[in-house]
């Protein structure tokens, strides 16, 4: 039986656990490091998601989730085709961020640099104990240009991103969630199933609610306030009107369908 991924180049896997679209670094020789190949093949899982997908998992095999960009890749460039293939990263991140269905990244070992701004592209990061986080951009000699300078500010701050790139500061699987590196910390071994039963949650939202929190939520947090309520207004009476909102509020009422309770 053929998969719809398998055209994926040897560097990523990919797989469906039912509804749950899996994607895998797998160039554990390389620490993961993105290549051309493997940004390619990223593209490739996302452009290739089979209709019924409703979220995706993204891991790596090997010791490290990803130590970033592959840095042999910089030493050939000039400044046109470096710009190119900093916007090439744009896009194909971009489809993560903005797609049709959640990202639920799962990360171990090094998260380092190109790695860092993959996760910071998905939707929900569960790290394992065995995580560190780093940017080494400032030793190298070299500027964030996978989308850092935007998603990981975003998550941590301009300050701190600063202090990160200058110093080449690590952080560790508590300090990063501290931040707002991560959403969930597991201990090593258990993220991968900690990914998929959230991947699982997310998947069954209600279509336009994902929709509304991964294509709208974004753009409101980054509008002006007047603009933000009108665009709130506009999604929130689209997605309660939807037939599914509607039947899932009148099971809610009926008492049909579980309170919030603190777990």
């Amino acid at each position: 039986m053929t998969s719809p991924f398998d055209r994926l180049p040897s560097c990523v896997a990919g797989a469906m656990q039912g509804d749950i679209a899996v994607l895998r670094l797998s160039r554990p020789d390389k620490r993961n490091a993105l290549d051309d190949t493997m940004i390619a093949g990223i593209e490739m899982f996302f452009d290739g998601l089979p209709a019924e997908t409703k979220a995706v998992l993204l891991h790596a095999q090997g010791e490290h989730f990803s130590a970033g960009l592959d840095l042999t890749e910089l030493t050939v460039r000039k400044a046109p085709e470096a710009i190119a293939h900093s916007r090439n990263w744009h896009r194909i991140f971009r489809q993560i961020e903005f797609g049709h269905v959640p990202v639920i990244a799962v990360m171990h070992g090094a998260v380092v640099g190109g790695g860092l701004e993959l996760v910071a592209a998905c939707h929900i990061r569960v790290a394992e104990r065995s995580v560190y986080y780093a940017l080494p951009e400032g030793s190298r000699g070299i500027f964030v240009g996978g989308g850092g300078s935007v998603r990981i500010t975003r998550l941590i701050g301009v300050s701190r991103m600063m202090e990160m790139m200058m110093t080449g500061r690590t952080y560790d699987a508590d300090q990063g969630f501290a931040i707002g590196l991560s959403h969930y910390v597991m201990e090593d071994g258990k993220g991968l199933e900690k990914g998929l039963e959230l991947a699982r949650q997310v998947g069954v939202n209600a279509p336009m609610t994902n929709f509304a929190l991964i294509q709208a939520l974004p753009r409101i947090a980054e509008s002006d306030p007047d603009s933000g309520f009108v665009m709130e207004s506009l999604m929130s009476a689209i997605a309660s009107t939807e037939p599914e909102a509607q039947a899932r509020l009148e099971a809610f009422l009926a008492k049909r369908a579980p309170k919030v309770l603190r777990r």
